[in-house]
């Protein structure tokens, strides 16, 4: 236990005398979730909006206020031609183009169907996608307006026919917030890139000046050496995800529901796999730019991407779900957003943990397994 105890004593030395690794560690992870925080937002607040108004009566104008008292809806041009208004689209300038043909006041005077006409810039189809739900909310509720004066014109005071009215509730995040699901997420991904990538390449850098064929040639045994580089990496991980949640609590405003004992169990599982994932690199890379290279693009993304984080994994082809499920991120992100979000612990996550903690002892016992015989 000494040996592992001066080792891990040197490692934290070598660690405070590095201070690039120190920013890395302590600070980077802060402004990572700061500027991620407010950069990973997918909601749609300003619809900017170009009025091609062919009609120009009483009903287009007051259909044109309803978009512009809706909130979301900027209207920053009005077009006298259908090339202007496509060019405005076609450059980027208006997400949203409304025609508005000559017939419509007349037909909604006559109560006949009135068409409107919406073209949206599809590029980003997530925009797109929002702002056409905003749309068809204004439309409705001019529909429901003018039918209300309709049946007033009439003399019906209530509609003839009954209707459903949804009584909506939103639980854990009442407003939709996009922040609120994107930045446990992000806390998860700060933890993958401090451990995975600082300990391939603490262990590099090692080969790289020498000092790691003078750990093989002391008394040193492989475990003693993979234990001494796992705890201090380990702590160090601790700290960083302190930190990021400290921040998401002060700073975002999101606390964290559920246990947080239960919350940093469950990390130290996710650790054993990226700890694991980074001694691996180790053995695979001979210099510090081939272990940056190896961890960002053959570990960092395909987690990134088929995790869960950024895209739904319902949405994924069928072929694709099935991969996720070697994801260790993919549990470890649904921990978060369950502790975090709903308070929810280990007695509905249990399946999460379960195959957190299998993948990770297979990882590092893999790892381990390679960088002993590596080191014989």
């Amino acid at each position: 236990m000494k040996i592992i105890y001066y080792f891990i004593v040197k490692e934290f030395h070598q660690f405070r005398r590095d201070r690039k690794m120190l920013f890395t560690v302590l600070i980077a992870p802060i402004f990572q979730l700061i500027f991620l925080g407010y950069a990973a937002n997918l909601e749609v607040k300003e619809v900017h909006t170009v009025v091609f108004d062919k009609d120009k009566t009483e009903s287009s104008r007051n259909l044109i206020k309803d978009f512009q008292s809706n909130g979301y809806f900027y209207i920053d041009y009005y077009v006298s031609d259908y090339d202007e208004f496509t060019k405005l689209i076609t450059n980027g300038k208006a997400l949203l183009g409304i025609v508005i043909p000559t017939d419509f006041g007349k037909n909604i005077g006559a109560k006949k169907t009135a068409q409107v006409q919406a073209v949206f810039d599809g590029s980003d189809g997530n925009k797109a996608a929002i702002a056409s739900g905003y749309v068809t909310g204004v439309v409705s509720k001019f529909s429901q307006k003018i039918q209300a004066e309709n049946f007033q014109l009439m003399g019906i005071k209530n509609p003839l026919t009954g209707s459903i009215v949804p009584e909506v509730r939103v639980w854990y995040n009442p407003d939709l917030t996009t922040r609120y699901y994107m930045l446990p997420g992000i806390v998860a991904l700060i933890i993958m890139l401090v451990t995975t990538s600082l300990t391939s390449l603490a262990i590099v850098k090692e080969r790289e000046i020498g000092t790691l064929e003078q750990l093989i040639v002391t008394p040193l045994k492989p475990y003693h050496i993979i234990i001494g580089k796992f705890i201090p990496f380990s702590i160090l991980g601790f700290l960083s995800m302190s930190l990021v949640l400290t921040v998401m609590t002060l700073w975002f405003q999101i606390p964290v529901k559920g246990s947080v004992f239960f919350l940093f169990a469950s990390a130290s599982l996710l650790m054993l796999s990226s700890l694991g994932l980074g001694l691996f690199i180790s053995t695979i890379s001979k210099t510090q730019s081939q272990a940056m290279m190896t961890s960002s693009f053959g570990v960092l993304m395909p987690m990134m991407f088929l995790s869960g984080f950024a895209f739904p994994i319902e949405n994924m082809p069928q072929i694709v779900q099935y991969t996720t499920f070697l994801i260790p991120l993919r549990y470890f992100i649904t921990i978060l957003r369950g502790v975090i979000l709903k308070g929810i612990g280990i007695e509905i996550l249990w399946p999460d943990v379960l195959a957190l903690f299998v993948f990770g002892v297979a990882i590092l016992t893999l790892s381990s397994l390679r960088f002993s015989k590596k080191m014989e």
